[in-house]
Parts: C-alpha cells; structure tokens; sequence
C-alpha cells in the first residue's frame, strides 16, 4: 500500500498518512488519501464529512427533497454520467479524475444515525444512487451501506435505492428487514442489452445481465425490483428492435416496472462523451450536435417516442410503466440543522 502525504501545515501520523485537511475547499475533513493494489490506478481519499442528508435545490425535477450520498467520485467510469460535473467542485478532473479519484465519507453511517435522530427530521423519503452509485467497487471495500441501511431501518425512515452495482446483493437481508419496517424502493439501472456497446460506454459496471441477474434475485427474495432502461442512446440503443429486446430481457428477469430515460449531456459529461463518441463513433458526432443543439435534453419528440415505444414493448411483455423505485419521494419535510445540498442532484447514471 502506498501513502500520499496530503500538502498542509498539519503533522502526519505514525503510518505516514497525512493528518486532517479540508477537502479540496469544502467543509469535509480528508483523513488519508491512497492507493491500493487491489484497486490499481484508483486514489480513495477518506473524509470525515460534517453532514449527510443532503437537501436537493428547489430547482430540481426531482421528487425526493433529500439524498445521501456516500461517496464522490464513481469508478463505474459511464462516459455519460452527468455527476462528473460534481468533482469540479472539489477541484478535481471532471474526466479520468472523476473515474479514479475516489471520495469516501467514512463516517457516513454514524453521521446519518445522528442526524435522524434530530428533533427536526420527520421522516422524509430519503434516495440513494441519485448522484453517484452507492454499490460502486468501492463499497465492497468500505461496506458504508450496511450501517446506512440499517441507520434507516432503525428510524423506520422509508427510504429508495437506485444502483448498476450487483453487490447490492450482499445487502438482500438487510433490505428485506428493512422492508418489514418501511417502504423500500430498489431500482436497477439497465440501458440496453448490447454487449459491445456496454464495454465502451459503462466500462466499470457488471453487465447489463448481471444487472438482470440482480433483479431476478431481488424480486425472488420478495422486493420488488423495478429497471430504470437509462440511457437510452440516441442511434446507439434506439432502434426499435434494441429497445424490444431490452424490455424483453426486463421483463424475463421479472422486473416489477421499466421507465425509460433518455441520454441527457450536461456540462462536464457532455465534453468527455462527446470525447468518447469521436473516438468510437465519429460518424455520428454532427448528428448529435444537432440532437442536442437546445441544450442537455434530447428533443421533446424524440423523448416522447422512445417513451411510447418502451411504454408498447412493456404492455407486450405484461409489465406496466411506473416510476423508478429510487425516484418515489415522500412530502417535503424540514430536515436536520445544518444540511445543505451538494450541487445539483439529478438522477445520475454511473
């Protein structure tokens, strides 16, 4: 194991690792910050953060008010995901810095028991997977959700997970007891079914079948599973015959719901796909120039066929549209003293 001495006036411990820093400007105090063989080429830097429960802007479409977010930074690496403009906050590359340098809120469990237990919380929904992947290869180093899960659980405090990572498994029975205590949502992000197309664009996932595999599990064990089909990628995973086979294959791993979603290129993610598009897939550059002249969002009507396509496919395959699982939220309730949003939080796909 390597350690990096952080620059600082403060004195590092007897094991090399930097003393306390704030990180990169904000509130958060980083710990230690390493490298590790096992996760070759990935930097942790771990935080003690000062607050978890993190409110969402007024401005977002979202239809939760509060999220916890474990970590920043996703080494799930999907070329589009549009939290990657979330590094630039902490100072760091919005591109392969985003990748491999990850952030950890150790503290993440003790932090959200306290702040629970606040007179002034009253239960809100809380989501989770909204910004960057909880069940990221990070997780099964750090195990953060069990304490989170169970924090939750304790409280009776309803609460929605939205995750590519199949290490959601590891947590089945803690999320079947928990769904004993209050309303649980589980919901598996799943774009498309191409193979090829998966070891480009979401490099850092399981599969989209092992994705499918996780959703068969989940709704076996009695928790209902639903898939957020995201993104679709325009001329990528759009055709009629790519979308009918990936709502077949939902429906085969018994998936309560499928809600598509199409690919969305806010700043930060949008120079590195492009990026990415002009290496694998050049030809379509201008055509996606044109898609998104408007802005981050595809075309209305482009948006609204997809939906109907998918919307047909599911009614053929005896599974009904809904929303995602990790998008449900409760009413708008006062949080705990102190919480303060992260940056944007939209629904994040990495």
């Amino acid at each position: 194991m390597r350690w990096d001495n952080l620059s600082g006036d403060t004195e590092g411990g007897a094991d090399g690792a930097a003393g306390p820093l704030a990180l990169f400007g904000t509130g958060s105090v980083v710990t230690r910050t390493f490298d590790t063989p096992e996760f070759r080429g990935i930097t942790f830097h771990e935080v003690r953060a000062r607050s978890i429960l993190n409110r969402v802007p007024g401005a977002s479409r979202m239809p939760f008010e509060w999220t916890v977010n474990p970590y920043r930074g996703c080494s799930h690496a999907c070329v589009y995901c549009f939290a990657r403009k979330t590094h630039s906050y902490l100072d760091l590359d919005t591109g392969l810095g985003f990748d491999s340098q990850i952030v950890v809120k150790t503290n993440a469990a003790e932090l959200l028991r306290k702040e629970l237990a606040s007179p002034r919380w009253t239960g809100a929904h809380v989501a989770m997977g909204t910004n960057v992947d909880c069940y990221q290869r990070a997780e099964g180093r750090y195990r953060l959700m069990p304490g989170i899960i169970g924090a939750l659980r304790e409280r009776a405090n309803p609460f929605s997970i939205l995750t590519k990572g199949t290490l959601i498994l590891r947590d089945l029975p803690l999320l079947a007891g928990a769904a004993r205590e209050t309303e649980v949502g589980v919901c598996v992000s799943v774009g498309f079914t191409d193979a090829a197309l998966w070891r480009t664009v979401e490099p850092g996932t399981p599969s989209p079948a092992a994705r499918l595999g996780a959703v068969r599990a989940l709704t076996e064990a009695g928790i209902g599973c639903g898939v957020l089909m995201a993104p679709v990628i325009p001329f990528l995973s759009d055709s009629p015959e790519q979308l009918r086979e990936t709502v077949r294959a939902v429906a085969a791993a018994g998936a309560v719901s499928v809600t598509p979603l199409v690919l969305h290129l806010r700043p930060g993610a949008r120079e590195w796909f492009t990026a990415w598009l002009e290496r694998h897939h050049p030809r379509l550059v201008g055509r996606y120039q044109r898609m998104y002249a408007g802005g981050a969002y595809a075309p209305s009507w482009y948006q609204r066929r997809i939906t109907r396509q998918v919307h047909e496919f599911a009614a053929e395959f005896g599974i009904g549209p809904a929303r995602p699982a990790a998008t449900r939220g409760g009413g708008r309730r006062q949080g705990p003293p102190g919480a303060a949003p992260e940056g944007p939080v939209q629904l994040a796909l990495g």
